[in-house]
């Protein structure tokens, strides 16, 4: 028995096999969930129904969470498919790629509300229709970023964002807690995916975050896979409105440099 054995979990922004959306359905599965998916047009539908397909998911339908309309036929179809359901996940994020370099001072007004309302506002448009499908004891995850609480270069406006989501989770842990239902995200470290490769220089936030964490590497999407399985298990029947750092610690450090340059260096006054 795994898990999540005769859970049913819904997980909204697989892109492709490298999404962190995808490092926990792979957890889910090797648990005993049983999966549904949603895909955004016909392009990431030819590379979300085969991975779906095989988590041996029957449930992968179309749904643009900026839509409402799709929002409601996707849970109509659930509704008509499963009935209810147990698990929500929640790894939808987007800012224009032009918002996600140089000075946070030039982002827009339709790039601001673009990134908050697919980045955030998302979250409360996909879990309000939930609720009733939701079986009592439910768990809603998503996934944020620490550059919600600290300036990351080139971040910019998707770290307002992810503040206003992580705000949005303890309001609505508060709100569906007398439901039985948790909301909980995961603040995972930089992972090479579709959606963080449009951040200005990732490449070197990857390197740099990876030297500077106690760990001194960097998490894969199978680390957070394995902590999604957790909070959204009995396990952690306790846990609500919580972020959850998964990124080999980064989070507690306020400075890291090289000692051994300062060797040798003789000491002030």
């Amino acid at each position: 028995m795994g898990l999540l054995s005769g859970k049913r979990a819904l997980i909204f922004g697989v892109a492709n096999d490298r999404s962190i959306a995808w490092g926990i359905a792979k957890a889910f599965h090797s648990e005993g969930a049983e999966l549904g998916f949603n895909f955004l047009g016909e392009a990431l539908e030819k590379r979300v129904r085969p991975l779906a397909e095989s988590v041996n998911a029957k449930l992968i339908l179309p749904c643009d969470v900026s839509k409402d309309d799709q929002i409601d036929a996707f849970y109509k179809e659930v509704a008509k498919i499963w009935g209810k359901f147990d698990i929500l996940v929640h790894c939808v994020a987007f800012a224009n790629k032009d918002e996600l370099s140089g000075a946070f001072s030039n982002t827009s007004r339709s790039g601001f509300h673009l990134a908050l309302d697919i980045s955030a506002y998302s979250l409360i448009a996909i879990t309000r229709p939930a609720v009733p499908l939701l079986n009592e004891g439910g768990s809603v995850l998503t996934l944020t970023y620490y550059g919600s609480e600290k300036v990351i270069p080139n971040y910019n406006v998707m770290g307002v964002a992810k503040a206003a989501l992580e705000c949005s989770v303890r309001y609505l842990a508060n709100d569906l807690g007398t439901k039985g239902i948790r909301v909980n995200a995961i603040s995972a470290g930089p992972i090479k995916t579709l959606a963080a490769s449009g951040v200005g220089g990732f490449k070197t936030m990857l390197k740099t975050a990876g030297e500077m964490t106690p760990l001194r590497r960097n998490v894969t999407q199978d680390e957070v896979g394995t902590t999604a399985t957790y909070l959204s298990s009995s396990w952690a029947s306790g846990v609500t409105g919580e972020v959850l750092y998964v990124d080999a610690g980064a989070n507690i450090i306020g400075m890291s440099f090289d000692e051994k340059k300062e060797e040798g260096t003789p000491a002030a006054g």
